[in-house]
């Protein structure tokens, strides 16, 4: 099967090391020196993702496309892969609404899987996991981080993926389910003191549920971002200070990017928990996931882009699934939820299950 990356940073270039010895895959980026570093493993297309007619023209070339790029291009590509005909698993942190596109994609016979990343993605795929578990999910945590192993100041972050991405977790309205209705909060309303798997953070709720708040019912469902302490009251500072406006945001990464640079390895760590009743009886149920830089790969690449690789196998397999699906279905799926995360534990990454009692963290 022939497979096209788009995307050759550093996700896109994890996807395709993980997919090149059961596809023929290629990787389309509008740059020719990240196509140079994917060329030992996979064959380079040189595509520009702004423009649409061009995508389209590609992608009709492949049988299946998996999008690694930065969300602003996320929708655009998804469209173009239903206009292409062509199945897609994309991992972009896209601010539109993909499901908009479901119609488009049953009619066309495509299959799209999006947020098939780590958070949105995995994250997803865990909490579609326990809500199935249960007869009732009262409420629903997902606290997850990409941090480095050396924090160095002044900010105590090293970007691992896209920077404009990054500044929109910090300027979006975080969405949460409170009192059974969702919610719009902003993100640095309220900044707590969190610890999960022996690690002391601060942490801000972010707009990752996405999804989650129409398929998953809840009486309280929420994403914490986690960072290190000492990050996120500066990058309130920044925001409330006008730095983060459209018109202010590439001249403001000029000037932070730089600090938020260097050498320093790489962990993931998320926790997805849910607490509420089975069988009329209390129960928790709870994951932890560990992972740390390795074999020339980041961690975020690593648990983002071997999870998408995982989903991509998935769908390339299946054959007969049409329609826009969120990631969470393929947590609600016993045989999908087990192939996914056997799949990462396999590629050393950690995961830990528990049942009523957490191990101290929460």
């Amino acid at each position: 099967m022939k497979v096209l990356v788009l995307g050759a940073g550093n996700v896109g270039r994890a996807i395709a090391w993980d997919l090149r010895e059961e596809f023929e895959v290629h990787v389309g980026d509008v740059s020719e020196e990240r196509l140079k570093a994917i060329s030992e493993f996979a064959t380079p297309v040189k595509v520009n993702a702004t423009d649409f007619d061009e995508l389209v023209e590609v992608m009709r070339g492949f049988e299946l496309v998996i999008g690694a790029l930065p969300g602003r291009f996320g929708y655009r590509a998804v469209r173009a892969a239903i206009r292409a005909g062509v199945d897609m698993v994309d991992v972009s942190f896209m601010p539109e609404n993909p499901l908009d596109l479901r119609d488009a994609a049953e009619e066309a016979g495509v299959t799209v899987i999006f947020d098939a990343g780590f958070a949105p993605g995995l994250s997803h795929i865990l909490m579609g996991r326990i809500w199935q578990e249960m007869d009732e999910l009262r409420e629903g945590y997902i606290y997850v981080g990409g941090l480095p192993k050396e924090p160095k100041p002044p900010l105590y972050y090293r970007i691992t993926w896209s920077p404009k991405d990054l500044i929109e977790e910090y300027t979006r309205p975080a969405r949460a389910i409170r009192d059974g209705e969702v919610k719009a909060v902003d993100p640095f309303e309220e900044i707590r003191e969190v610890k999960v798997g022996g690690f002391e953070f601060e942490a801000f709720l972010s707009d990752g549920l996405r999804s989650l708040l129409e398929s998953v019912r809840a009486g309280k469902l929420e994403e914490w971002t986690l960072r290190w302490p000492g990050h996120l009251e500066k990058m309130r500072i920044l925001r409330e200070l006008g730095f983060f406006r459209p018109e202010h945001v590439d001249k403001t990464l000029e000037v932070i990017a730089p600090l938020m640079s260097y050498e320093s390895p790489d962990f993931s760590i998320m926790q997805v928990l849910g607490r509420g009743t089975l069988d009329g009886e209390e129960k928790e149920i709870g994951y932890l996931l560990y992972d740390e830089e390795r074999d020339g790969f980041t961690s975020m690449a690593r648990v983002t882009g071997f999870t998408a690789a995982a989903v991509a196998r998935i769908v390339a397999e299946s054959g007969c699934i049409f329609g826009v699906i969120p990631p969470e279905i393929l947590g609600m799926r016993i045989d999908t939820f087990t192939r996914i995360t056997g799949e990462l534990e396999e590629r050393g990454i950690k995961l830990e299950r528990w049942e009523n009692a957490p191990s101290g963290d929460s």
